[in-house]
């Protein structure tokens, strides 16, 4: 039973992920409800992979709280939207620390080159409009490439 709701929950997680990632590129911003329902399915997910009350998903919950206030310093400055700060701070309840390390270093390294490719397109298109990065699309890639790791890992 384990297996197919971890399974399930994987899938979900997904599509998702997917669909805040086109959101974010299509209107720049990802909704509350993903957010909220990604967070929401965390705790089903512990369940799911039989995470002990003491001390892992006390460790995940903690975790999650400062990787939320980290990006949160983020968004306060300026330099990342708030539906951004809630999807990392959702997807930090699912994923074990050294996971969520990899997915934030790959985000960086995806929405670094996301970044780099839209001011190429901004100079090209030589438009005075206020360059809005669609991360969204940077943590949802970064996320699946984890998560995919030990889904085809597991037949090895």
């Amino acid at each position: 039973m384990g297996d197919v709701l971890a399974t399930v929950m994987l899938v979900a997680l997904g599509l998702l992920l997917v669909s805040a990632g086109i959101e974010d590129v299509r209107i720049r911003q990802i909704a509350n409800w993903k957010n909220a329902a990604i967070a929401l399915m965390a705790p089903l997910w512990w369940m799911a992979n039989g995470l002990a009350l003491w001390p892992e998903v006390a460790i995940q919950i903690g975790v999650a709280l400062a990787v939320f206030a980290f990006f949160a310093g983020a968004f306060a400055l300026g330099q990342m939207g708030g539906g951004d700060v809630k999807l990392i701070g959702a997807l930090a309840l699912w994923l074990p620390v050294q996971p969520l390390l990899w997915m934030l270093v790959l985000m960086s390294l995806i929405g670094g080159a996301l970044t780099l490719l839209l001011v190429l397109e901004k100079a090209l298109r030589k438009t005075r409009k206020t360059l809005e990065i669609p991360y969204g699309v940077a943590i949802a890639i970064a996320t699946l490439l984890v998560l995919r790791e030990p889904i085809f890992n597991q037949f090895g």
